[in-house]
């Protein structure tokens, strides 16, 4: 293992802002796993840090296939998360919202630019992402159709859903998009959470990584190959939407079986302890997202559903 800075940015009034990354084996650049850019991201920067555990382990045992390299960086932006405040500290912009970057331009620019220098030419890209919105998630590979996505590469993750969606054109700043741009195969693996630890799915992540892996013939793992992907379009998922504001008290979880007309969850009014609205399923299927903060607002899409077929 070769630990490294591969970005660093001078500091006036505290230590200097460096991205570390992580090298393992030798060869072309096989593989890059990018974890946390967001603050609020340690489920993200947890999975990468057993990822890099997995690999030293499996370098020492001669696992990593001659003629491969994989760089992994746990975090993009550990500023942020060390004030745990989800965007750059000082004028709240979003490096996932920078890419390419540019070197002469704002700090999260360049902090882009620096990053993707040496990112850019790796043939495949893995990034531990999160959602806008805060909730939980089904486990999924999820990709843009940007041009140079493969349903079939994302199939080999073995996790139990592939998401596809249409580029939208605040997504061209994003780090998945540039990937593909510049000809890397780009996926974004979610896990269940983002601001607190889930072993079990950062578990899972790693072992979908390492499948992967494999079935690249850049390391040596036998493992279990996972779930048949079911492959998804994202405009599929169906939101359930409040039309109240106030106390959200979840019925279901993510990753449930529900019925059509079963409640999903309670809005509650925060002064007086009424129940003032009903959520309930319009379909039979499964939990995809979960809302998980105490408070929702009118009109916030709390669930999304991925309808089960007869």
């Amino acid at each position: 293992m070769n630990k490294k800075v591969i970005f660093e940015i001078p500091s006036i009034y505290r230590d200097n802002f460096r991205v570390t990354g992580y090298e393992f084996g030798e060869g072309e650049k096989s593989v890059c796993i990018v974890g946390s850019m967001r603050g609020n991201e340690v489920q993200q920067m947890y999975a990468c840090s057993k990822v890099i555990k997995r690999l030293k382990r499996m370098e020492s045992e001669g696992r990593i296939k001659k003629g491969h390299k994989i760089l992994v960086i746990p975090n993009i932006n550990p500023y942020s998360m060390n004030i745990k405040k989800r965007f750059w500290s000082t004028d709240n912009t979003d490096i996932n919202r920078m890419f390419p970057g540019y070197n002469l331009g704002e700090t999260t620019q360049r902090i882009a630019d620096g990053v993707f220098e040496v990112i850019k030419d790796y043939k495949f890209g893995i990034q531990f992402a999160s959602f806008y919105m805060p909730g939980k998630f089904t486990p999924h590979i999820r990709m843009m159709k940007a041009g140079y996505e493969s349903v079939d590469l994302a199939k080999q993750f073995g996790l139990p859903y592939v998401v596809l969606r249409n580029v939208r054109p605040y997504d061209t700043t994003t780090l998945n998009y540039n990937w593909q741009c510049w000809e890397t195969h780009g996926f974004s693996l979610y896990t269940t959470t983002t601001n607190e630890i889930d072993k079990e799915s950062a578990g899972q992540a790693v072992r979908a990584i390492m499948t992967f892996l494999a079935k690249q013939g850049i390391v040596e793992y036998t493992g279990h190959d996972g779930y048949k992907s079911l492959v998804i379009d994202d405009k599929d998922l169906i939101s359930v939407r409040t039309k109240k504001s106030g106390l959200f008290n979840a019925k279901v979880k993510v990753g449930c079986e529900v019925v059509k007309g079963q409640v999903l969850a309670e809005i509650i009014h925060p002064y007086e302890g009424e129940v003032i609205a009903e959520l309930k399923s319009p379909v039979d299927g499964i939990v995809f997202f979960e809302h998980d903060e105490p408070l929702t607002y009118a009109n916030t899409a709390v669930f999304k559903l991925l309808e089960r077929e007869v």
